[in-house]
C-alpha cells in the first residue's frame, strides 16, 4: 500500500505543477483491490504527503485517516459504475470550471468537436447538473452518467475524470483543460466542427 500511496502523491504533484489545482482545491483517489486511497479534506495537492492519505472501503467505511474528503462519494460512484477504473481525479481547474459555468442546451456536450484529438482522447463529455459539493445529490448526478462517460464537467464546480490508472487520469485531466481553453478561445466565433464519427477516417 505504501507504493500506491507514493504513486498517488506523485500524481498530485504533477497536477499541481500543471496549474490544475489552485490552493487546496481538488482531490485524487486510487483504487487498490477493495480499498480506496484518497487525498484528505482541505489538502493542497502540491503539499499532500503519503501519511496523510485516507483509506476507505469501497462501501465508504473509513479504515484510516482523520480527514476523509466530503467529495469521496463521487469517487466511489465512479468505481462502482466502472469496474475497470483504478483512479479518479476531481479538479477545480480554472478553464474547465469556467466552461462548466456556461449555459448549454440539455444533453449537449459542453466541449465542441473542434479537433480530432479532443474527440479521440475525451470522447463524449457529460455535464452533471449543479448540486452542492459533497452532497448526495451530486454523487447521484455523477453516478447517473459516469458509466457512459468517464470524463465529466460538474456544473459551476469543476471536473471529474476516471481512468484505468493514475497516469491516464492525469493525462485526461490535462487534455480536458486544454479542450476547455480552446472552447473559451473560440466562443462566439464562426467555427468549423468535425463530424465525431468521421474525424479519424
Amino acid at each position: 500500500m505504501s507504493s500506491a500511496a507514493e504513486d498517488l502523491v506523485a500524481a498530485c504533484r504533477l497536477l499541481a505543477e500543471a496549474g490544475l489545482s489552485p490552493g487546496s482545491s481538488g482531490n485524487v483517489s486510487l483504487r487498490v483491490e477493495d480499498r480506496v486511497l484518497a487525498t484528505p479534506s482541505g489538502a493542497s495537492l502540491r503539499r499532500v504527503r503519503a501519511d496523510e492519505l485516507s483509506i476507505v472501503g469501497l462501501d465508504g467505511v473509513p479504515i484510516s485517516g482523520e480527514r476523509v474528503t466530503k467529495e469521496l462519494g463521487m469517487h466511489l460512484a465512479a468505481y462502482a459504475a466502472r469496474p475497470e477504473a483504478r483512479a479518479v481525479v476531481h479538479l477545480h481547474s480554472r478553464t474547465a470550471t469556467a466552461v462548466s459555468c456556461l449555459q448549454n442546451a440539455d444533453g449537449e456536450d459542453p466541449l465542441p468537436a473542434y479537433t480530432p484529438y479532443r474527440i479521440r482522447s475525451l470522447g463524449a463529455v457529460a455535464l452533471v447538473p449543479y448540486a452542492p459539493p459533497g452532497s448526495a445529490e451530486l454523487t447521484a448526478g455523477v453516478a447517473a452518467v459516469i458509466g457512459s462517460s468517464p470524463v465529466l464537467l460538474l456544473a459551476n464546480h469543476g471536473s471529474l475524470v476516471c481512468a484505468p490508472d493514475l497516469t491516464t487520469a492525469v493525462d485526461l485531466s490535462e487534455e480536458l483543460e486544454a479542450a476547455a481553453e480552446l472552447t473559451l478561445a473560440l466562443r462566439g466565433l464562426p467555427v468549423r466542427l468535425l463530424d465525431r464519427e468521421r474525424a479519424w477516417g
